[in-house]
């Protein structure tokens, strides 16, 4: 087992102080380091940085950051979501470890997807707020973020968002 311990900091947001969720540190008791290229090759991290070392994973509307000594993780509903997560991503990181021997590791970064193609697959890019953004291209890029997807335009028909989902699909934002 590589990492036994964490200690978690839970925070409101300073750029949005009046906003409902919450984020995370979890302060790690080992250095993972050593275990980044295995983890980002079992999950598909979204970004790989190699200097600092550092994996992105973007899942269900959040972003996840591990470094070597911490893990970060923003958008979270309370305190209960921060522990399930880093929880999990602890056993990810312990079971990457344990089975290194047999992933091929990973400093690659995922393809992004492009804004202007989700936006072409949007139906008639009026703005019309539906899904509570400002403009079409404002979802286009929450959709590219991870943070939104094809169900949260209401605009959309069936054969649209599978389209749309067929598109994103590769990029696995969707877990």
């Amino acid at each position: 087992m590589l990492l036994e311990s964490y200690r978690l900091e839970i925070f409101n947001s300073k750029c949005q102080p009046g906003a409902m969720g919450v984020h995370c540190f979890a302060h790690l008791g080992q250095d993972v380091s050593c275990v980044l290229p295995y983890l980002n090759a079992v999950l598909g991290g979204f970004e790989y940085l190699k200097d600092p070392p550092s994996v992105t994973f973007k899942a269900q509307g959040k972003l996840i950051t591990v470094h070597g000594n911490q893990i970060a993780v923003n958008a979270l509903k309370d305190e209960e979501e921060a522990t399930k997560i880093v929880q999990w991503l602890m056993r990810e990181i312990n079971d990457a470890w344990d089975n290194r021997d047999t992933i091929t590791p990973s400093t690659e970064s995922m393809p992004r997807p492009k804004v202007i193609e989700i936006l072409k697959r949007l139906p008639n890019k009026t703005g019309c707020r539906l899904c509570k953004e400002p403009t079409c291209m404002v979802f286009a890029t929450r959709i590219a973020e991870g943070a939104k997807g094809p169900e949260d335009c209401p605009v959309l028909d069936d054969a649209a968002k599978e389209k749309l989902a067929e598109y994103m699909r590769p990029f696995n934002l969707f877990l």
